[in-house]
């Protein structure tokens, strides 16, 4: 049934672990070649680190599509992990990795981003009572 789902995903897989294999390459190539000028140095630090951040969002994204692959063998894929409805075919074709629905995944979002406002204002809130503690 998941047939060209599994192969899509496995495709992807295939591509993201030579990505991240050609990533290390590079960064222990740079690593050989690091003598030069301050200003080599600091583009080399920030070209590595914008590597590694890159390298991580890869592997995060090896590891859902190796979770999608389980869920495939385990006969759960395709079926939201919060609300438990069917995700939609063009969902799943479009981000085969997918966890939930689109609704959930809208309300996900939603909430994050309600939480996310809501411990930026908690912080702000924090920091007067320190300023007021500070100056009684």
């Amino acid at each position: 049934m998941y047939k060209t789902i599994k192969k899509m995903l496995n495709e992807m897989r295939y591509e993201l672990i030579e990505e991240i294999a050609r990533n290390r390459k590079v960064e222990t190539d740079d690593l050989k070649d690091k003598i030069g000028d301050i200003y080599d140095l600091a583009d080399n630090e920030r070209d590595r680190q914008l590597s590694h951040i890159l390298s991580d969002r890869d592997r995060k994204k090896l590891v859902e599509i190796d979770e999608a692959l389980e869920r495939i063998e385990d006969k759960t894929y395709g079926i939201c992990e919060e609300c438990g409805k069917r995700v939609t075919s063009n969902r799943l074709k479009i981000m085969p990795f997918a966890r939930l629905c689109i609704t959930c995944k809208s309300e996900s979002e939603h909430l994050g981003q309600f939480n996310k406002v809501e411990d930026e204002t908690s912080y702000r809130n924090l920091s007067n009572i320190n300023t007021e503690e500070a100056e009684e």
